[in-house]
């Protein structure tokens, strides 16, 4: 294991947590993720499903969580099924967890193989009158894939059609959004890594480069500390490719007077951080996009000040576009004519400000949380406006991820990251 796992204790909180929100005789069961295939007989690297994952710190394929608070006999409250070790397996893929190692990572007491899953299945359903799925709900879930879960799903609603049927998900959006200290913990550390590879690329960029060499650098230094490596695809766009949003092909030279816009960052043990940086491929602003560039950082200062407990979500996009529309008319890209025939569904400032300016973060880069109830202490998000000028051939976003507090301002993890321009320009310009 690359990363220095969480207590178990977190997990066994973490399930209890979970357990008392089913209803009586509610049984739940979670599985993992597919190895997915590619073509012959390559596959992806695989990546534990997340719920899984909080529920248990197992990271191993072939992996089911039965949680059942009710069973009679109490070894079977708690289940996890895992994959069994053979002689061929040890050779060609290395061994797979034991029980004992399963039980020291998760808390579980009852551990099992997954061939054992079926019939000690069919044994609690007979004692449970409702079945809990874990289905996908987030709010930006597009999947087309038939996934592990969805087989499952399939196979034991046809196999015990007379059982109710309830959702996890809901759940876990509030529980999974709300960090414990572990978690927190884990995320700064992916922050760290991620001021690592950020602090090599200041003497790194220069005109001539290519996109993808820093990509490569980054990749370096966030392996060489123990992470797997980005935490989603890396987004490094010089000049005018800063305008689209998701830009990932990275294959562009970087070009004198140029600003390169990168959204990049490190996981570790899973847990994602969420970075972005704009810096000029000459190692100087110029005065305009010193001008964008301030705006868009006065922006993020306000911005960040705002997430609070207690604060709606809806309401503060509101507001984040007040901001934003203040700054676009200093920077003359808006005027007052634009604000009057604005339309209330589509502000002006949208035109230059096109995405939202944060979003949860934690087990996955677009974590759980439920938008419509009021932020807690202990959330982590994203602070991440932006403006992007087409006609001017550059855009700046400048993003952190940030932990809400009980009482005071936002505490920044990323707060060693360079980010004022005076501190950027003197990095990148040390002989």
């Amino acid at each position: 294991m690359r990363y220095t796992p969480i207590s178990s204790s977190v997990y066994k909180k973490n399930r209890a947590n979970f357990s008392n929100n089913l209803d009586s005789l509610g049984l739940a069961v979670f599985n993992s993720n597919d190895i997915y295939p590619i073509s012959a007989d390559s596959t992806l690297p695989f990546a534990q499903h997340r719920d899984l994952f909080y529920l248990t710190g197992i990271d191993q394929e072939e992996t089911i969580l039965l949680l059942f608070p009710e069973a009679k006999n109490p070894r079977h409250r708690e289940i996890l099924f895992i994959k069994e070790t053979n002689d061929h397996i040890a050779v060609w893929e290395g061994e797979k967890l034991s029980k004992t190692q399963a039980n020291k990572l998760s808390g579980i007491e009852t551990i099992l193989w997954i061939s054992d899953f079926e019939n000690m299945f069919f044994k609690l359903t007979t004692q449970s009158e409702l079945f809990y799925f874990n289905t996908n709900e987030h709010y930006r879930a597009s999947v087309e894939t038939q996934t592990r879960e969805d087989r499952f799903i399939e196979w034991a609603k046809k196999k015990y059609p007379a059982h109710n049927v309830a959702k996890s998900n809901p759940i876990l959006q509030k529980l999974r959004s709300v960090k414990s200290a572990e978690e927190i913990k884990q995320i700064q550390i992916a922050c760290n890594i991620t001021e690592k590879g950020i602090r090599r690329l200041f003497s790194f960029i220069k005109p001539g480069i290519w996109e993808y060499e820093i990509e490569a650098e980054l990749a370096h230094e966030f392996m060489k500390n123990k992470s797997k490596g980005f935490a989603y695809t890396p987004i490094i766009a010089s000049g005018k490719n800063a305008n689209i949003l998701h830009y990932i092909k990275n294959n562009n030279q970087c070009e004198d007077g140029e600003l390169i816009l990168l959204d990049v960052a490190a996981e570790y043990g899973n847990y994602s951080s969420d970075l972005t940086r704009t810096l000029p491929v000459s190692g100087k602003f110029n005065d305009r996009q010193k001008a964008v560039y301030n705006s868009v950082l006065t922006v993020k200062k306000k911005a960040t000040k705002l997430l609070i407990p207690g604060a709606y979500w809806e309401e503060y996009h509101v507001e984040v576009g007040e901001i934003m529309t203040a700054e676009l008319l200093k920077l003359g890209l808006l005027d007052k004519a634009d604000l009057q025939n604005q339309e209330s569904d589509l502000p002006a400032y949208k035109r230059y400000f096109m995405h939202g300016t944060s979003h949860h973060i934690g087990l996955d880069t677009h974590d759980y949380g439920l938008l419509q109830d009021p932020l807690k202490a202990n959330m982590v998000f994203t602070v991440e406006p932006g403006i992007y000028i087409p006609e001017e051939g550059f855009g700046v976003r400048l993003e952190d991820d940030v932990v809400v507090q009980e009482n005071g301002e936002p505490k920044n993890l990323m707060e060693k990251i360079p980010i004022e321009i005076e501190e950027i320009e003197d990095l990148m310009n040390k002989n």
